[in-house]
């Protein structure tokens, strides 16, 4: 199967705060990140499907970091894939 990633994945571990009506706010994991997305490691995630809405924001740095609107790509039984989108 042929790698079908447009950005080249680069490993970070970070915490990351990720909100959906679902389960209100979980703080989670990320594994990589590229320039289009992020995986992120939580069980709650697992449970959303491809296409769902979230929003998300990296915790424990200096400043307030931004908000982020993603789309849940893919999913496995530790995480999402979450692909970064333009807030409507």
């Amino acid at each position: 199967m042929a790698n079908q990633r447009q950005y080249p994945r680069t490993p970070m571990k970070c915490r990351i705060k990720i909100v959906h009506a679902s389960f209100g706010e979980v703080i989670g994991h990320t594994r990589d990140l590229s320039d289009g997305g992020v995986y992120v490691r939580h069980a709650a995630l697992a449970a959303l499907p491809p296409g769902t809405r979230v929003q998300g924001q990296v915790q424990d740095l200096p400043m307030e970091a931004p908000v982020l609107q993603m789309e849940v790509m893919r999913t496995d039984a530790e995480g999402a894939g979450l692909r970064f989108v333009d807030s409507d």
